[in-house]
């Protein structure tokens, strides 16, 4: 008999909407011009490219020459930081950000470092989430980047990004600081209109909402300039050159189109099940504890610490099981390093070592679940019983 599979690690990428790969393949087989060529193969993919563009603008409240297309969140972050960061140095070198970012952000502001540049990172409340007064309080004369991320990619935590970007365009002087957010996680479920938010620069990509992977794009207000990081072409108003990949960016631009429309719909869903699952993994595993907000998160996210385990095992066990999770960013998996975003909420290394991400998706069902919850309380007992870690009684929830 097959094994049931259920997978549960939406957050590190999910599989293509079958709507998504039926408009790319025109645009891998026979609209397959470069868009810009002069030429009529070539000026078909460059008309898909332009409305692909205003595609992605209409869903964030943005103009079409605002949106820049990349490879994905990765180099939209390292884009925006570093190209914001060097080509803006001679109005100041002191950028703002978090303990808790992804580390797109956080190894590119390491990189800013050994160039002179000046970092604050921000300490995070319990839950992972960042004060408009802390982000405030942080801004010196020569502060000109600040990069908070939307929605934490481990523990699903929402930060009030509209709030602080109020805070930060009550403080500027100019456009800066210009203000950075990384939605990657955010899209398909909460706001992306770029004036709601008060955002300069914002980060979307594909994997994340059912489109293709290596593809995603980068808002930049207009009016600001960023140092490109590659050469060779004018694509992407020189920022970006290379030839686009027109597939990928119309298969980007129409998972974000449906993610955006469904998104109530399938948040609300979400959360029901979401909520059913802490409430029964707690009431099933003692010695849990949550992470990030138990509001204020993303509808799929579920972010547990099981107490005295380690998190790699239990990956193990359940992939055994035909259950699919993760311990944390699929962009650090390779690293047997606590989770840095659970360490940075001030809990003890054997806390995030425990740490499961159980992040849901369209196909997600009660069923689903409750067939997760019938293997794993044996197995966290299971090892637990062969655990040497033993957790304080304080950080349980």
């Amino acid at each position: 008999m097959k094994k049931r599979q259920v997978y549960l690690d939406n957050a590190a990428t999910t599989p293509i909407d079958k709507r998504v790969l039926a408009v790319m393949k025109p645009f891998l087989t026979d609209d397959f011009g470069n868009p810009s060529s002069f030429h009529t193969p070539g000026k078909v993919a460059g008309d898909a490219l332009d409305g692909a563009r205003k595609q992605v603008a209409d869903v964030i409240g943005a103009r079409s020459d605002e949106i820049i297309f990349t490879s994905g969140g990765t180099e939209s972050d390292n884009l925006a930081i570093l190209g914001f960061a060097r080509k803006n140095q001679n109005q100041g070198k002191h950028i703002i950000s978090t303990k808790v970012e992804h580390p797109a952000v956080l190894e590119s502001l390491e990189q800013l470092e050994k160039e002179g540049f000046e970092v604050t990172l921000l300490i995070v409340d319990e839950f992972g989430r960042v004060s408009s007064d802390d982000v405030v309080t942080a801004i010196r004369p020569d502060t000109i980047l600040i990069s908070i991320i939307y929605a934490n990619n481990e523990i699903g935590t929402v930060n009030p990004i509209s709030e602080i970007g109020k805070q930060i365009q009550k403080n500027r002087t100019g456009n800066f600081p210009a203000f950075h957010t990384d939605a990657c996680q955010a899209a398909g479920a909460l706001e992306l209109n770029q004036e709601k938010l008060h955002v300069d620069l914002m980060t979307v990509n594909a994997s994340k909402i059912y489109g293709p992977k290596g593809n995603g794009a980068l808002f930049v207000k207009r009016g600001l300039k960023l140092q490109p990081l590659q050469f060779g072409g004018h694509q992407e108003r020189r920022v970006r050159p290379g030839t686009e990949n027109v597939a990928g960016i119309i298969g980007f631009t129409e998972a974000l189109r449906i993610a955006d429309q469904q998104k109530d719909e399938e948040s609300k869903r979400l959360i029901k099940l979401r909520d059913y699952f802490i409430c029964e993994v707690q009431k099933l595993i003692p010695k849990t504890r949550l992470n990030g907000h138990p509001t204020e998160r993303l509808p799929n996210n579920i972010n547990i610490s099981f107490m005295d385990i380690e998190g790699e095992a239990l990956t193990l066990y359940l992939d055994a099981k035909g259950i699919y999770v993760s311990t944390g960013s699929a962009c650090t998996s390779a690293s047997l390093d606590p989770s840095h975003v659970i360490v940075g909420l001030s809990l003890p290394y054997e806390v995030a070592h425990g740490s499961i991400r159980f992040s849901l998706g369209r196909s997600t069902t009660k069923k689903d679940l409750d067939y997760v919850l019938e293997f794993l309380p044996e197995l966290v007992e299971k090892l637990r019983k062969i655990s040497p870690v033993s957790v304080d009684a304080k950080y349980f929830k």
